[in-house]
């Protein structure tokens, strides 16, 4: 029969699973140590809550379960790409993957820090930008002293590195 002539209410409920953070075909999937214990963590999260599902219902048991499994799929496909990157390889002087840089911003003389990681590991709110993202990209391979300018469409910002780290 066709599913046209299902009723609704009979129809499979397919999860919608949200997908990971955007990482272009072909990109390196770049991560720090502690972005890889992060995904790691997630995982073992993901399993746990799988495990300890509480639903009476098995069709609605059914859809939470085929969704965390969904979740973990798109994980472990982030995991198993995953190259991490020591730190205390990474030239020290320059900034490279990992680094947490501070910086001046030239207009407005405000500091601030971020770390560059992956783009699993990227959170804004806690200074931690993607290496794909268009400031780390402009920072890439400065030195404590250069001067860094990120192209915007209303007018162009200037950043001065005062400080590079990889702790």
């Amino acid at each position: 029969m066709s599913r046209g002539f299902v009723k609704e209410d009979d129809q499979e409920k397919i999860p919608i699973v949200p997908p990971r953070a955007f990482l272009p075909e072909g990109e390196i999937n770049y991560v720090t140590q502690a972005g890889m214990d992060e995904l790691l963590a997630e995982r073992e999260s993901l399993v746990l809550e799988r495990e300890s599902l509480n639903i009476a219902d098995e069709d609605e048991k059914w859809v939470a379960q085929k969704f965390i499994n969904a979740k973990i799929f798109l994980l472990d496909n982030r995991i198993d790409s995953a190259v991490v990157i020591n730190l205390e390889d990474q030239p020290q002087n320059e900034i490279r993957f990992g680094a947490t840089v501070t910086l001046k911003i030239e207009e407005t003389n405000k500091i601030k820090t971020f770390q560059i990681v992956g783009v699993d590991e990227a959170d804004v709110s806690k200074g931690k930008i993607s290496f794909l993202s268009p400031l780390a990209t402009v920072l890439t391979n400065k030195k404590v002293g250069d001067k860094a300018v990120l192209k915007r469409d209303n007018k162009d910002i200037l950043f001065e590195v005062l400080k590079i780290e990889y702790i």
